[in-house]
């Protein structure tokens, strides 16, 4: 099949690389020329494992190509797939719709033939009508179904997402329609991946949905690991406790200094916005929100503590700047707000992250960034983990006591037993456990 891709961001980027890699002719599109121009020369502009091999295996064969001419690649197309950036709209938290409407008259202008239009990126409920509206009111004789087809790809692990999902979710009602997407997916169906049609809103109420239940779990084990540290309980053995519970599950338990990222921020906002304008409030979403914004600032309060009480002066080493390794991506990372605040209390910050320092450089200032993990850690009165990089889970503690100023390790990802940390002579504070390790 002939697919255009629309926005040649993350989404955008891994979802036509990977349809191309099933074998379908794709071309993606975008209106930043650099970034086409990058594109096209075999580079990519994030940073997603496995994903610059894939990309050039299939432009290598034909299949992939880039280009800013929106026009030719929709009337060329089969299948027209919207993954443009949704932001949280600045001033009240919706989401910013723009870019999809632009995009739908794009398409309604150049479509020819029966065209089946996507919206693969996260929407509040009601914007397939919207993108139905615009086109036939653009192009009143344009023959096209448009389809609700979320995204729920994890950064660090979006191909294997993607060619392996759990589900694979499609709101429409139209039958040429779910011919067409039962076609797309149809490489997929050794792997046997559920296909769950619905209709539209639905569909686009379960991306919302999906998102909210999981940043509402990762914030319960949070307050969870408050009360353990109170109690003189340990949040690993609780959540493990309840994880076997089939009913709850082990995932997305695993206490740390709050979620982040391109998604779970931004779509519990838009949700409760919503759900606040059709006065229907979702006051568990509303509270997760909080809470989780709370987390951040909590987590630079607790580096503080265990410093003694005061950071004015003193050289802290944080490692890992990113929201979850594996990804580049800083979009509301517990290290913007953790690393402000110690600032703010006189904290000298030397930091390291494998992929993230360039991205952070433009949004943290006066942070000395290093060349790995026992260099910002020289003379260092704290070392911080905050993102659980693999290149931290076996750090040389007995290195770090030589170099550091003293040995005190604030683990805000309970990547380390504490016996391990306090053999070689090292203070440490977890999150969940009684201070100095349980």
């Amino acid at each position: 099949m002939h697919i255009t891709m629309i926005g040649s961001g993350y989404v955008g980027l891994v979802s036509g690389v990977c349809f191309a890699d099933f074998g379908h002719d794709v071309t993606c599109v975008d209106s930043n020329v650099d970034k086409i121009a990058l594109l096209n020369d075999g580079k990519i502009p994030i940073f997603e494992p496995g994903l610059s091999d894939l990309l050039a295996s299939n432009r290598n064969a034909g299949r992939l190509n880039f280009t800013t001419d929106v026009a030719a690649a929709v009337a060329a197309a089969d299948v027209v797939f919207i993954a443009v950036g949704t932001p949280s709209r600045r001033g009240d938290g919706h989401a910013d719709l723009s870019y999809i409407y632009a995009a739908a008259r794009d398409i309604a202008r150049a479509i020819k033939g029966f065209t089946v239009v996507v919206t693969k990126s996260t929407v509040p409920v009601g914007t397939g009508d919207e993108v139905e509206r615009i086109i036939r009111e653009e192009n009143p004789e344009a023959d096209f179904a448009v389809v609700s087809n979320p995204e729920f790809l994890r950064e660090g692990a979006a191909i294997a997402d993607f060619k392996r999902p759990d589900r694979i979710v499609i709101g429409t009602e139209e039958p040429r329609a779910v011919d067409v997407m039962k076609e797309v997916y149809r490489p997929l169906y050794l792997n046997a991946p559920p296909l769950f049609f619905c209709d539209r809103r639905t569909s686009e109420l379960i991306k919302y949905a999906g998102n909210a239940f999981l940043a509402m779990k990762i914030t319960f084990i949070n307050e969870i690991a408050d009360l353990c540290e109170r109690v003189g309980a340990d949040v690993q053995k609780v959540s493990k406790g309840i994880g076997l519970d089939k009913r709850i599950g082990d995932k997305f338990l695993h206490a740390g200094p709050g979620y982040g990222g391109s998604c779970f921020p931004k779509d519990t906002l838009a949700l409760v916005k919503t759900a606040q304008d059709v006065g229907s409030p979702v006051r568990l979403i509303e509270t997760t929100v909080a809470v989780n914004d709370d987390r951040k600032q909590s987590m630079a309060r607790k580096v503080i503590t265990a410093c003694g009480g005061s950071v004015n002066g003193k050289k802290i080493a944080v490692l890992g700047l990113t929201f979850k390794p594996n990804t580049d991506d800083m979009r509301d990372a517990p290290s913007l707000a953790i690393i402000p605040v110690l600032q703010e209390n006189g904290a000298i910050v030397h930091a390291y992250d494998p992929e993230g320092m360039e991205a952070a450089g433009t949004m943290l200032s006066d942070v000395v960034f290093g060349r790995d993990a026992y260099h910002v850690a020289e003379g260092a009165a704290a070392l911080v983990l905050v993102t659980e990089w693999d290149a931290f889970r076996a750090l040389d503690f007995r290195r770090l006591e030589t170099i550091m100023e003293q040995p005190l390790l604030i683990d805000l990802r309970n990547v380390y037993p504490v016996e391990e940390v306090a053999r070689h002579g090292f203070a440490y504070h977890g999150i969940g456990r009684s201070p100095g390790g349980r």
